[in-house]
Parts: structure tokens; C-alpha cells; sequence
């Protein structure tokens, strides 16, 4: 049940937001293509169009227009990597306060060069986001800075529920929903309160990636909870642990939580693109990516359904990637490992097989005299049910092709289509064994220096592939060979090493391809 004299309250204080001085409001745009293929009315909330391309200037410049004239002499500080940097920066420069901004070391220069070139005091240390706020926070307590949090304080709050303000101005008739990215939550609890207090049929949907669901896991617990890890694919909305503030008011007011996958975010990035030209980073899309699944999922026709585009912070490097998984995101590209004979004309035949059918890449190198994999991706047909993939698959099925479909699979997306080709290794020694698994390393110089050397010095890399996709983290792929007796001690020695991992020994892409 709604605490309507906390919305009251909160409604109050977005109406005297003071976010105007330095924040535009943003349009809310039609999104006419994607509207007429969903079946239903799609508008977007454009704030990639706000001075420092995100929404966060309104949060952080309501807080920083709230500090005491004491407060303002003394200056402040925060820690952040992304969007909310660039904010206080901006907002402290416009208000004459000194910000001292602590970002990690791994911070792409980009986003440094845009805090340093709105005025702040940049600080860089930490491998981590946890451990630049650790600094942060020593600073606040040397210096007397007061520190401007990200989501976690009344007035942040405040200033980014000044979005759902212009949205029901904006807006001409009735809402049905409007999705939200979550991150720490400042954003989805201003939008909550201000709509549910006012509107309370209007659905609020929370939207947040797959492995960064803290809002998703906070409401299972009834508490705020903390993630044991999260991805970084939308480093703008991952956040391990939903704010406490935020939290009291989404308990009562948020309808329910969507989570999306990478490539649904690279599909949303481009229907973005097409209907807007406006080009988001990946949390940027995760509203409308959200609401492409919650169409898809209820069935949904004839709603009048918004989004809100949060910023627009993408490092340019990135887009190939986010191309590249464009296809697999809106289900149009089928990825399959095919079984065909090692023999003069097997290529004519499967490819008389696939005739009427474009296909998007195919690697292949001999390593067996009698059977050969070919990992082929082909354009289907998208549906719910996939039912053009399954249709394509049963066709080579029937003419003899056993097929395995890697469409789903993270590390043949990644990886495997960049390795298909390596020589076949000979068999290893009966006393020594192989297990292959995927990392994410800081981009930071020393990162791959800093795995080798704790190894053991009797343990063999097999196998290395790493991809620079403009951010935080690189995607690497690595196998290690060790003597059989030892392998029982492997995930305590890359436990040590600090770097996120999963296992990948029994994925099929590797049996298939790379073993």
C-alpha cells in the first residue's frame, strides 16, 4: 500500500527542484517505426539531449544548489566513473563550488577528459568503483568536502523526478506504463513518486540487466540486498545494492521489474538509432529494451507505452560490438555449429541446403579427416517462439546435418566466431588436463601481467583470445592446462587474482570447436 505522505512529501520537493538553471526539458519523442511494428503508441524521454548527455545533471545540481554557503566554501566530492561525475562537475562549475571527482583507474579516457574539461578536480585510484569511493570518502573526512551521493539522498531523488513532471505535460492522453532504467534507484523512485501520487493506475516499470538486478532482488527480500557480483555490459546501471531511500518508496509503488539481456540492449540501441538518430550507450537503452519484452511477453496492442532514454555517454569504440550483437538482440540471425562430411562437394550441399537463406558469416578450418564443424550464422525470421530458427534447423537435421545451436551462447557470441581457425592441438598427456574459462580484465595497463605471474609456474595458457570493446572491462578468454592433481586448487588461485570468471570447460562451443 502506497505511504502517501512520504510521496507528498517527495512530490513537494521535485515541484521546487531547482534543476532549470543548468537542465533543459528534454522532448518526449515519438518513436513512429517501432510503434507501427509493436502495435502500439511508443514514446521516448530523450534526456541523451541534456548538456552532459544524461539525466543526471538534475539529480546532482538540485543536491548541490541545497548545500549550505559553509558547504559551498568547503566544496565537495564524490565517486563515480560515468554520467553522475560529469554532472557534479558541471553543476559544481555553474554554482562556483569546488568538486573533486574520484573515478577508478580503469576509467576510459573519455570519460575522464569530459569531467577534467568541465572543471572538476579529477582523482584517479582504485581498480574498482568500491574502492574509489573508499578514497572519496577519506577525502570528505581530510578535507571537510560534503559528499554528493548518486541516488541515495533525498534531493538527488528530487531532481530527477522532475522527469515525470514534463512527461505528463508532455504527455497528450492517457499513460499506460512507462519503463525505467535502474540503477542505484534515484531515477525510478522520483518517476514513481511523482506519477503514483498523482496517477496511480499508471503502471511503473522497473528495468535493470540480468546480472545487475539489485531492485529485482531487493523486492524478493523485502529488504535492500547485495549483489555477490554484477556485469558491467551497462556499466550505467550496474549497481549492486538498490539505495535505501529508493527503496522506501519503490516497495509500495514500482509494478514490477523487467530484466534484459546484452543483446536486447544492442537491439534497443539501434531502434533508438533508426527512430531518433539519437545514439544511446547500452543503460541507455535498457528502458526500451525492457519494454520490447513486456510487449512481447503480455501480448500487448493499442498502449500508450514510454520509455526513458538515459544518456547517451557511449564510447565510440563500442559500437562494433554493439552492431555485431544487433541481429542475435532482435532474434533475426540464427548462430549454428554444423556437422558436415569431410569430403570433396560438402560445402555445395549444405549450401544448396541453405539456398534460399542469407547467411551472415561462416569459419571452418580441417581438423579431422572425417567430420568437419562449420559455425554459420544465418538470418530468421524473429518471433517469440522462434519458430523460423527451429524450422531452419529442422531443415538441415532432415538432409543429414547434426546441428547444435549456439544462438544463446555467450561465449561462442564473443569469442568463438573470432577462433574458429586455430590448429588442431595433439592430445595432452594422460597426467595433465585442460579447463577453459572467461574473464573480465580491467582495462588498465599491468591487468594481464597481474594474471600471468599468479599462476603456477607448471600451469600452461593454451589458449588466449581477448576483445577491446571500448569499456571498463575486457572480454578474455583464456584455457589453461595443469597437471591433473593440481586442478582441484584452480578456482582458489583465480579467486586470488581478483577477476570476475565463469567456467566454460563444458560449454559445447569449446567441444565443438576448440578442445
Amino acid at each position: 500500500m502506497q505511504d502517501t505522505p512520504l510521496l507528498e512529501a517527495y512530490v513537494k520537493k521535485i515541484l521546487t527542484a531547482k534543476v532549470y538553471d543548468v537542465a533543459i526539458e528534454t522532448p518526449l519523442s515519438p518513436m513512429p517505426m517501432l510503434s507501427q511494428r509493436l502495435g502500439n503508441q511508443i514514446s521516448i524521454k530523450r534526456e541523451d539531449l541534456q548538456p552532459v548527455f544524461s539525466f543526471k545533471i538534475r539529480g546532482a545540481y538540485n543536491r548541490l544548489a541545497s548545500l549550505t554557503d559553509a558547504q559551498r566554501r568547503q566544496g565537495v566530492v564524490t565517486a563515480s566513473a560515468g554520467n553522475h561525475a560529469q554532472g557534479v562537475a558541471l553543476g559544481a562549475k555553474q554554482l562556483g563550488i569546488r568538486a573533486v571527482i574520484v573515478m577508478p583507474r580503469i576509467t576510459p579516457d573519455i570519460k575522464v577528459a569530459a569531467v577534467r574539461a568541465r572543471g572538476a578536480e579529477v582523482v584517479l585510484t582504485g581498480d574498482n568503483f568500491n574502492e574509489a569511493l573508499e578514497y572519496a570518502r577519506e577525502l570528505m573526512t581530510q578535507e571537510g568536502l560534503t559528499y554528493v551521493a548518486p541516488f541515495d539522498d533525498a534531493e538527488v531523488i528530487a531532481g530527477q523526478g522532475t522527469i515525470a513532471m514534463e512527461i505528463l505535460r508532455q504527455q497528450q492522453g492517457p499513460i499506460d506504463a512507462i519503463f525505467v532504467p535502474v540503477g542505484g534507484g534515484g531515477l525510478i523512485s522520483g518517476i514513481s513518486a511523482y506519477v503514483k501520487y498523482l496517477f496511480p493506475e499508471v503502471k511503473i516499470i522497473g528495468v535493470e540487466p540480468e546480472d545487475a538486478a539489485c531492485l529485482k532482488a531487493a523486492l524478493e527480500a523485502g529488504e535492500p540486498t547485495t549483489l555477490d557480483q554484477v556485469g558491467v555490459f551497462a556499466e550505467g546501471v550496474a549497481v549492486s545494492r538498490i539505495g535505501e531511500l529508493p527503496f522506501e518508496i519503490l516497495k509500495d509503488t514500482v509494478d514490477g521489474v523487467i530484466t534484459v539481456n546484452a543483446d536486447e540492449m544492442c537491439s534497443a540501441v539501434k531502434d533508438i538509432f533508426e527512430d531518433t538518430r539519437g545514439l544511446p550507450e547500452t543503460s541507455g537503452a535498457v528502458a526500451l529494451a525492457g519494454l520490447k519484452k513486456y510487449i512481447r511477453q503480455n501480448g500487448i496492442q493499442g498502449q500508450n507505452l514510454i520509455c526513458i532514454n538515459s544518456g547517451a555517454n557511449i564510447n565510440f569504440d563500442r559500437l562494433n560490438h554493439i552492431t555485431e550483437r544487433t541481429s542475435l538482440g532482435e532474434r533475426r540471425e540464427a548462430m549454428l555449429a554444423v556437422k558436415v562430411p569431410e569430403r570433396a562437394g560438402s560445402y555445395k550441399a549444405l549450401c544448396e541446403v541453405l539456398s534460399n537463406r542469407m547467411v551472415t558469416q561462416l569459419s571452418y578450418r580441417y581438423a579431422h579427416h572425417s567430420d568437419a564443424q562449420v559455425l554459420v550464422g544465418i538470418n530468421v525470421t524473429p518471433s517469440d517462439d522462434d519458430a523460423d530458427r527451429h524450422a531452419l534447423i529442422s531443415t538441415l537435421e532432415e538432409a543429414g546435418y547434426p546441428v547444435v545451436d549456439l544462438s544463446e551462447n555467450e561465449m561462442a557470441k564473443v569469442h568463438i566466431s573470432h577462433l574458429v581457425g586455430g590448429h588442431m592441438l595433439p592430445a595432452l598427456p594422460d597426467d595433465m588436463h585442460e579447463e577453459l574459462y572467461r574473464f573480465e580484465f580491467p582495462e588498465r595497463p599491468g591487468a594481464l601481467n597481474n594474471f600471468v605471474r599468479q599462476l603456477p609456474a607448471n600451469w600452461n595458457i593454451s589458449l588466449f583470445h581477448y576483445r577491446n570493446h571500448g569499456a571498463a572491462y575486457g572480454r578474455v578468454l583464456v584455457a589453461l592446462q595443469m597437471p591433473k592433481d593440481e586442478q582441484d586448487g584452480l578456482d582458489a588461485h583465480l579467486d586470488e587474482i581478483g577477476y570476475r570468471y565463469w567456467r566454460e570447460t563444458d560449454n559445447p562451443a569449446y567441444g565443438l570447436f576448440l578442445r
